[in-house]
């Protein structure tokens, strides 16, 4: 059985690719789109605007909510979704953080390929 490697990173990059993977879906961002411009948003409205189905929508806000980039509360049959801005801040900064850092190596490798 293989072992999970993911560990032994460090916790900025597992941050990077924890962020990129909940990035990595064109859904996820378009939700996320939405979610900024209304502040607030019923799931349903969400399907309203977007090509997808509202188990599609519904998944995706999951996978957002578990990332901690979308918090919710469920109320009877409505869920109400907003974007967690405190941790949004953190992963991105930490995102563009190291992705600074990949581009500075760049200047080292002028000569390379």
């Amino acid at each position: 059985m293989a072992s999970n490697k993911k560990s032994e990173f460090p916790e900025s990059i597992q941050n990077f690719a924890t962020f990129a993977k909940l990035l990595s879906h064109p859904a996820r961002i378009a939700i996320l789109e939405v979610l900024a411009k209304r502040q607030t948003c019923v799931c349903g409205e969400i399907v309203e605007v977007l090509p997808l189905a509202q188990s599609t929508v519904s998944q995706h806000l999951k996978e957002l909510k578990e990332g901690g980039l979308v918090k919710g509360s469920v109320e009877g049959t409505s869920s109400c979704y907003c974007i967690d801005w405190e941790h949004f801040y953190q992963m991105s900064d930490g995102f563009i953080k190291c992705i600074n850092s990949i581009k500075e190596y760049q200047k080292e490798n002028e000569g390379c390929c």
